[in-house]
C-alpha cells in the first residue's frame, strides 16, 4: 500500500437512492475492506450529479499547471478533488449498474474527469502508463437481462479497462447476473462478497 493510500474509496453510480443492488452490494463491501484496512470510507455519489467535459474544460486541461488563469483553475477544480480522492485510495470501490448495455452516463462522466493525460496516465515511448498504481479495485455489477461479461455488455470490461489503464491492475468483479431471469442472481454476488470481503 502506498504511504499516499488513505481511504477506501466507493464511487457510487446508480441512479436509484432505494433498492440499487449495486448500491447496497458496494456499500457493504466498502464498510468490509475499510474495517479490514483500518482506513475511513470516503463515498462519492454520482447521483448527486458529475460534471461534463466541455470545450472550456478541455482547453484548461491541456493548459500547462502552471499557466492556467484563474478561470481555468477553477474550471478544473472538481475534476482535481475527484481525482484527489483516487489518489488517496488504497482501494477503490465502483458500483457499475448495466444500464442499456453500458455503464450509466454519470459513471462515464466521472471516468472524463479522472482520466487526465500527465495527472492519472501519461505517453511514453512504449505507450501509455497509468500513474494510480499499487490500488486494488472493485467492480460491483448488475444486470437486469444482460449477461454480466457477456458479448452485448460493454460496463463492466470497460471499467476494466480503463482502471488499468490509470494503473489500477488489481480488479475483482462482484456481479448479479441478469436479476430479471434468475431468482438467485442476488444471492450468489453476496456468496461472492463473502469469499472474497469476509465479515469481520
Amino acid at each position: 500500500m502506498s504511504d499516499a493510500a488513505r481511504t477506501v474509496l466507493l464511487v457510487q453510480s446508480s441512479a436509484r437512492r432505494e433498492g440499487s443492488i449495486t448500491r447496497r452490494l458496494a456499500e457493504t463491501l466498502a464498510r468490509r475492506r475499510a474495517a479490514a484496512l483500518g482506513l475511513p470510507l470516503v463515498v462519492r455519489d454520482l447521483g448527486e450529479g458529475v460534471e461534463l467535459v466541455d470545450e472550456a474544460w478541455v482547453e484548461a486541461n491541456f493548459t500547462d499547471a502552471d499557466a492556467r488563469s484563474e478561470a481555468q483553475r477553477v474550471r478544473l477544480a472538481g475534476s482535481d478533488a475527484l481525482v484527489a480522492e483516487l489518489k488517496d485510495a488504497a482501494e477503490v470501490i465502483v458500483a457499475a449498474p448495466v444500464y442499456n448495455f453500458g455503464a450509466p452516463a454519470s459513471l462515464k462522466a466521472w471516468i472524463d474527469q479522472v482520466a487526465r493525460a500527465r495527472v492519472t496516465f501519461r505517453y511514453t515511448e512504449t505507450g501509455p502508463e497509468g500513474l494510480l498504481t499499487g490500488k486494488r479495485g472493485w467492480i460491483v455489477g448488475a444486470s437486469g437481462g444482460t449477461e454480466i461479461g457477456g458479448p452485448i455488455e460493454f460496463a463492466t470490461g470497460w471499467l476494466r479497462h480503463v482502471l488499468g489503464f490509470i494503473g489500477i491492475h488489481d480488479v475483482e468483479l462482484i456481479a448479479a447476473d441478469r436479476v430479471m431471469m434468475n431468482d438467485a442472481a442476488v444471492a450468489e454476488a453476496e456468496a461472492e462478497l463473502d469469499r472474497l470481503a469476509p465479515a469481520a
